[in-house]
């Protein structure tokens, strides 16, 4: 198959968490965030900021990374070639004022949203004064707002058909006649970035730095969906009705996109097997291939170009 779009939907579980906590309202308060119906969200910029954090950790530990990295957030370049989160995460240099200074993400998220209302609680802190003669700090009272356990729901998304490559438009009179396709990584290194990817989704653990607390987002059940159409139907799959549930998984069936379903409360799949199963489905590189619209060689081979020979011209 011609893998085009990778879908995982997953839910986690936190207990006793701030990991979506907001700026301090009401004098000293510190508020955690909810939507209307009073369930507790983590915004879509945080989910994003844990499954780079995550990335980078599985590339740094990845023998066959070369010279690949994960650049921080407030300093994105354009060396797609070099940098997964140029790559993945996509960028924006207004001063560049041309299509080279900007790229839309293959990678994207949705908030995490808990499946119920959430039950929200309040901590007293303290902070004393220990020595009087030494510190003017005063004794100090504030409190912070913390959910006591959600099930929270999440999805992430990778457009394979822009993983690596870069789409440029070509015009004529103000008119677009053409549309081309450069590729930046050979196939070798896109897979891999793919297997990053998947493994990242399943160690998102840096809701601590904000937390303060272990907050884990290690999924309690997972779907991931191997498909030849860009579609995130599925993204719902975990808060459907049975019915829906049902026609979800007859949908994918249809077009013969694979998926794999774990949980770890019930069922005979767990999230580990699950998870193991796609890995070793990605891998198998003789029946499933990543789709690839970019331009070939005069052999119609690969033709890898870095972001600046094609853009900085």
């Amino acid at each position: 198959m011609k893998i085009k779009g990778i879908l995982i939907s997953s839910i986690a579980v936190f207990e006793d968490h701030i990991a979506n906590g907001g700026e301090k309202l009401l004098g000293n308060a510190s508020s955690i965030k909810r939507r209307p119906d009073g369930r507790v969200y983590v915004s879509g910029q945080m989910q994003r900021h844990v499954l780079f954090s995550a990335i980078d950790r599985a590339n740094r530990d990845d023998e066959n990374k070369g010279e690949t990295f994960v650049s921080n957030g407030d300093g994105v370049g354009n060396k797609i070639e070099l940098d997964i989160r140029a790559d993945m995460g996509g960028f924006m240099h207004p001063s560049k004022g041309d299509y080279s200074g900007r790229r839309t993400a293959p990678l994207t998220v949705t908030p995490a949203v808990a499946l119920d209302p959430s039950e929200v609680g309040r901590d007293l802190l303290i902070r004393l004064k220990q020595n009087s003669q030494e510190s003017d700090q005063k004794q100090a009272l504030a409190t912070r707002e913390f959910s006591e356990i959600d099930f929270m729901h999440m999805n992430f998304f990778l457009d394979i058909s822009t993983l690596g490559i870069s789409k440029v438009f070509e015009y004529e009179n103000e008119f677009h006649i053409k549309t081309k396709f450069f590729k930046h990584t050979n196939e070798a290194e896109r897979l891999r970035r793919v297997k990053l990817f998947i493994e990242a989704t399943r160690a998102m653990n840096d809701y601590a730095n904000q937390a303060r607390n272990a907050v884990s987002g290690e999924p309690q059940k997972i779907l991931i969906i191997f498909d030849e159409k860009l579609s995130r139907k599925a993204a719902r799959y975990f808060t459907a009705n049975d019915t829906e549930k049902t026609n979800i998984l007859l949908e994918l069936k249809s077009r013969d996109a694979i998926y794999f379903l774990g949980d770890d409360t019930a069922g005979e799949v767990s999230v580990l097997d699950a998870y193991t199963k796609a890995l070793s489905f990605i891998t198998d590189t003789d029946n499933n291939l990543l789709y690839d619209p970019s331009e070939k060689d005069e052999k119609g081979g690969e033709l890898i170009q870095t972001f600046s020979e094609v853009f900085d011209k």
